[in-house]
């Protein structure tokens, strides 16, 4: 997230949405036609927290102070999915591979290994 100088001081935010259209304003300024989503977080104690962002979201109303913060931008799914490939050690893939419980004995079964253990890794297994 970016944009310090916003998120230093907790702002004047309003909220109004039906789920599709809307209308935020920080401190009295709309800003909807520069948004194409936002979320909204609130952790007791703390002021809430409003980040602005490209994800669309549905109805929500809040009025209030809240910290706010501009997201970056998302990144492509081709681009996360080829920067996680590119740190795979193929050693450690082709042994992981081989000590798989799942093998089959199909012709294919060590790209399907491969497959899967990819899989694995990228959803946090070992």
């Amino acid at each position: 997230m970016t944009a310090p100088n916003m998120a230093d001081q907790p702002r004047h935010v309003s909220i109004t949405t039906d789920g599709g259209a809307g209308k935020v304003t920080i401190d009295g300024t709309d800003v909807s036609r520069s948004l194409q989503g936002y979320s909204l977080q609130h952790q007791v104690g703390a002021a809430p927290l409003l980040v602005l962002h490209t994800a669309p979201h549905q109805g929500l109303d809040f009025e209030g102070l809240a910290q706010v913060a501009v997201a970056a931008p998302e990144q492509d799914e081709g681009d996360v999915v080829a920067a996680f490939l590119q740190n795979i050690d193929p050693a450690a893939l082709y042994r992981a591979a081989l000590e798989r419980d799942d093998l089959d004995g199909s012709p294919n079964e060590l790209t399907v290994a491969m497959l899967r253990q990819l899989a694995d890794w990228a959803q946090g297994g070992t």
